[in-house]
């Protein structure tokens, strides 16, 4: 579904917010958002596994969707419960409640949006909510009445702003009855997780994204661009651990608290800076700190034409090698020596495309992207790393998770990426992007021996970059290797823990998972994939295997239909193979197995 169409559904709204925010932060903003990451990733996976999409965030208040009011009332009872958990080992001043209200109605879904007043409802109702406390509407307590063991207390008739009638309200009670063992398991292991302590590598780092300081906020590609070479150049030195870009960007805008990031995201380093450019002049402030106490160790300013950044960026990676005692390999001045001799227009090119490729996906972001690329070879066709970026954007289609494919003629977009990336390598045979790259082409050639090979390349170069291990996960799997799979898939994940689109790795777990016919942790793993990105139609389609196998045949059925909307083209076992051809022979004997029995009991076709 593109951000322009709206789909129309019934559904169950669960909105949550923190009560009395605005006089937590003005007693402790750091605290506060200390306190309120830490929960979030309480609920957010408590969320995912009652089979909710969070939609809307802002600030301390959050609204997702559930396809039953049960799952949703679930979900907010042990939402609270782990909560009350957590603030019992709390001192008062960092205690934290939340409001939940949940109704269910008719809404609209654009893109990442919800609309309706059924949101708004759900939005009034966690308003009337006490703090801990849960709030429904009528037509909640009427559906759930029989099938939860909870108490609600009628609060009357509630006039709701920008609505015309008033909403029968209920606070409900969980008093009287014992939580349903779903819920009490799913609140444990959630608990236990965010309060044990992370193992930090001692030679591990952030770097955060650098702030524009410009008077021209359009050059926020510009910045992002330093930050993207920077931890690419870090990841070179021996030993290191590097965050990956896509965790590291979350932060991006928000308020900084080392020791909090040190404790998110395992890391001992943080490294932190700004950009100022004036036309052809560039100022990157630049600082080092430890996470741990918070004290800075290094500190530096470089002034530079632009012409020159590439210099002053390995002057910076240098003084941290010199400054932690590590030693860099040789590339990093290699690419750089590189990078001088292009063009600087079709350098910022590169920077805007790369910018435009990791928005959020749609054709007008990916064709954008490569808009910038293609523009950067016309200026200057030595450039590697738009020829790398043409053949990433050509892939996104070849490869087709979020729907049908376009009308593009496959054999040519296909051979012109590999001519693209085979003159990329020639020209820098250490580029750890082309071989990355040539290894998805090659695994949708079927090429698979071929394809975990240029990944294997990709990671001797740059052993922290967590789309490369999650692609070669893709590859093991295809290659009839699931428990191998899995292990990349989880490498990934380590590197970007907080990954904007950890969608995909969630899906590639559940895919390995389910051909391993762990059926409970593969459909674990596939909602949770759902719940972060509803659009690829293999995660739907990977369910509704997994869920047949199970037995749970009319949700199998729901999957299945949620598939089939976002890409009618695989109506078929045989529509699919088709689409993804590839996978070895012990690939397809381990999908016929699991997978393709699982769908056949839903009622999947096989013609």
């Amino acid at each position: 579904m593109e951000a322009h169409s709206v789909e129309r559904k019934l559904a169950a709204i669960f909105a949550a917010d923190v009560a009395g925010y605005s006089a937590l932060m003005g007693r402790d903003e750091v605290g506060t958002l200390r306190t309120l990451t830490a929960y979030r990733v309480i609920i957010d996976r408590l969320i995912a596994s009652h089979r909710g999409r969070i939609f809307n965030t802002a600030g301390d208040s959050l609204v997702a969707d559930f396809a039953s009011a049960v799952d949703a009332v679930q979900c907010a009872v042990a939402v609270q419960d782990a909560i009350a958990k957590e603030n019992a080992d709390r001192p008062a001043g960092e205690q934290m409640r939340f409001r939940i209200g949940v109704h269910v109605g008719d809404i609209m879904v654009q893109g990442d949006n919800l609309f309706g007043d059924a949101v708004n409802i759900a939005a009034r109702l966690e308003a009337l909510a006490a703090p801990g406390g849960i709030c429904v509407s009528r037509v909640v307590r009427d559906q759930i009445r029989d099938k939860l063991p909870y108490r609600f207390e009628d609060m009357g008739e509630q006039s709701v702003k920008n609505i015309t009638r008033p909403v029968r309200a209920y606070a409900v009670s969980t008093k009287t009855g014992v939580l349903p063992p779903s819920v009490v398991a799913s609140v444990e292991p959630a608990v236990k997780e965010v309060s044990k302590p992370p193992i930090v590598p001692r030679l591990s780092i952030v770097v955060l994204p650098f702030a524009n300081l410009s008077d021209d906020p359009k050059q926020e590609y510009f910045a992002d661009g330093i930050t993207d070479d920077l931890t690419t150049d870090l990841s070179r030195i021996s030993g290191s651990f590097v965050i990956a870009r896509s965790t590291a960007f979350t932060y991006k805008g928000k308020p900084v608290d080392v020791k909090q990031i040190g404790r998110e995201l395992g890391v001992r380093y943080v490294l932190e800076g700004s950009v100022r450019r004036a036309g052809d002049q560039v100022q990157v402030n630049v600082q080092l700190i430890e996470a741990e106490s918070g004290a800075h160790i290094w500190a530096d300013r470089f002034e530079t034409g632009r012409p020159n950044l590439g210099e002053a960026q390995r002057e910076i990676t240098n003084r941290l090698a010199w400054t932690l005692n590590l030693e860099l390999i040789r590339d990093v001045g290699h690419r750089i020596e590189q990078e001088q001799a292009l063009d600087p227009e079709a350098q910022d090119l590169v920077m805007r495309g790369w910018a435009w490729y990791h928005r959020p996906r749609s054709a007008a972001t990916t064709e954008e992207a490569r808009r910038n690329f293609e523009r950067a070879l016309e200026i200057d066709p030595r450039s590697v790393d738009a020829r790398v970026g043409i053949a990433r954007v050509l892939l996104v289609n070849l490869i087709g998770n979020f729907g049908p494919r376009p009308q593009i003629p496959i054999d040519r977009d296909r051979a012109r990426a590999e001519q693209l990336l085979l003159e990329a390598i020639d020209s820098d045979p250490n580029n750890a992007g082309a071989h990355s790259t040539l290894g998805q082409l090659r695994r949708v050639q079927n090429r698979l021996t071929e394809s975990r090979i240029e990944f294997e390349a990709a990671i001797t170069l740059h052993a922290d970059d967590e789309f490369t291990h999650e692609q070669l996960a893709w590859t093991l799997l295809f290659l009839g290797q699931p428990g191998a799979g899995l292990a990349a898939a989880e490498k990934s994940l380590r590197l970007s823990p907080r990954n904007p689109t950890i969608w995909g790795c969630c899906l590639i777990l559940g895919w390995c998972q389910l051909l391993l016919n762990e059926m409970d942790r593969a459909i674990d793993q596939l909602i949770k994939s759902r719940a972060a990105n509803p659009r690829p139609w293999v995660t739907h389609f990977g369910l509704a295997a997994a869920l047949g196998l199970k037995g749970d045949l009319d949700e199998a059925k729901a999957a299945l239909a949620d598939s089939l909307n976002l890409n009618p083209e695989v109506d078929s076992l045989a529509q699919f193979r088709a689409y993804r051809p590839w996978g070895s022979t012990q690939y397809w004997a381990l999908f016929e197995k699991t997978a393709a029995t699982g769908l056949h009991r839903a009622g999947f076709p096989d013609e």
